[in-house]
């Protein structure tokens, strides 16, 4: 790959991975418009470790802390808050993971193309708008049961549709159930940390099955810039939420939406 297209793909990882927009849709644009052939599973793996890196940092208080509470409730056979938060992050976690086992032939071959992305960005887009416009947005993360948990999890086992927006669909659920903004924000964040942890881990495996060489330099540039992109973005995200709401993404969500459906037909 070029220089420049190292960056913009680092880039649009690790932004679109956090913003309920849709990662999956901006990575078919540089194929379908620029006619760029697909990065690879190296590189792949390198954006996902990137990203990773970033929430993990930008949130590593709270992880630390939920993973210590976890830990030491769990041996002492009691829950507090934040062993009870720890265990909501698991629990939502499951039903994507065994969505993801069981039904991973049939994304990869059936759900796969360019129309099912541009529906489900512009389908899902919609729902946000309306979650965010009949939400409550009066519950914490205090409040956050393993009822809700699961129920932000089953949403999230939607995300392994093309185009829906991991983060949009978590986001979405939460508000639904009457979670602020941020609160749902945060979760949705804390929610990505073992999914892709997971996927980085799969395609690792799947990059040493295949062998062949690596450009190391376009990995560690890559890495890096979707590190910073990403650490930037949950930033702004989380700092500008409540002030903008989410509407903005629903509109940025239906003009890509409709764009790709005038690309693809």
């Amino acid at each position: 790959m070029e220089l420049w297209q190292i960056i913009v793909l680092a880039v649009i990882q690790g932004v679109t991975e956090f913003l309920p927009i849709s990662s999956s849709a901006h990575l078919i644009l540089p194929s379908e418009v620029l006619g760029w052939s697909d990065q690879g599973l190296a590189f792949d793996v390198a954006v996902h470790v990137g990203t990773l890196t970033a929430v993990v940092w930008y949130f590593r208080q709270t992880v630390v802390q939920l993973t210590t509470a976890w830990v030491v409730d769990t041996s002492h056979r009691r829950i507090g808050k934040d062993s009870g938060l720890a265990w909501a992050v698991i629990a939502g976690t499951i039903p994507a993971g065994l969505a993801g086992i069981l039904l991973n032939d049939v994304i990869e071959t059936t759900l796969r193309s360019g129309l099912v992305i541009a529906a489900s960005t512009l389908g899902f887009g919609l729902v946000l708008w309306w979650s965010d416009a009949v939400a409550r947005r009066s519950r914490s993360l205090d409040g956050l049961a393993i009822k809700d948990a699961v129920v932000i999890g089953l949403a999230q086992a939607l995300a392994l549709i093309p185009g829906t927006s991991r983060s949009g669909i978590t986001i979405t659920a939460a508000l639904f159930l009457g979670f602020s903004r941020e609160a749902a924000a945060r979760f949705s964040f804390l929610l990505s940390i073992p999914l892709i942890l997971a996927a980085g881990l799969l395609k690792t495996l799947e990059l040493v099955e295949q062998g062949g060489a690596t450009d190391w330099a376009a990995i560690a540039l890559g890495t890096g810039l979707s590190f910073i992109s990403a650490l930037v973005c949950i930033h702004l995200f989380l700092t500008f939420l409540e002030r903008l709401g989410l509407m903005p993404f629903v509109i940025y969500r239906l003009v890509l939406g409709t764009l790709l459906f005038l690309l693809l037909l």
